[in-house]
């Protein structure tokens, strides 16, 4: 499989898998856009970084911060709740066994295209930039490359 197994100094077997990283990935992730689908939910001021190029409010307020009406913070929060559900449940459904691998990388490709995307509207559109959002593109970007990682090893191991 994937997993890389160390054993720690108390003689403990930590069993580390891109698919344990991607689930760590995304419980950060699911705080950083739960906070962020908070702030849009009561119009609260977001805690931001002081300077020049990061201004959290004109971000989270401008109009690409939503999508049909719908807020990004909570298509990036239902986005992370269906990834982290599938690979909890990828050991527990046989057709999530079989398939999981693809179905999760083809909604992280997606996630993380639009994460790009989401960048150059901050940084070429905006001109300011939001950190609570970079935070949320990073862990996209590992998630990303961790089912990048999934994927490669799902086709080229034997079965």
């Amino acid at each position: 499989m994937d997993a890389a197994s160390t054993t720690s100094e108390r003689g403990f077997n930590i069993n580390l898998s891109a698919r344990t990283i991607s689930i760590a990935v995304l419980v950060f992730a699911i705080g950083v856009s739960g906070y962020l689908s908070y702030l849009k939910l009561s119009n609260e001021k977001a805690f931001c970084v002081a300077g020049e190029t990061f201004d959290c409010g004109t971000v989270l307020n401008s109009v690409y911060s939503e999508v049909g009406g719908v807020p990004i913070a909570y298509l990036g929060l239902a986005t992370n709740l269906i990834v982290i559900s599938l690979l909890l449940l990828e050991d527990r459904i046989s057709l999530l066994a079989a398939n999981n691998v693809l179905l999760v990388f083809g909604i992280v490709l997606f996630a993380f295209l639009f994460s790009m995307y989401l960048i150059y509207v901050q940084a070429e559109l905006i001109g300011s930039f939001c950190p609570w959002c970079l935070s949320h593109e990073a862990a996209i970007s590992v998630l990303f490359a961790l089912s990048s990682w999934r994927l490669y090893k799902f086709f080229t191991e034997p079965i």
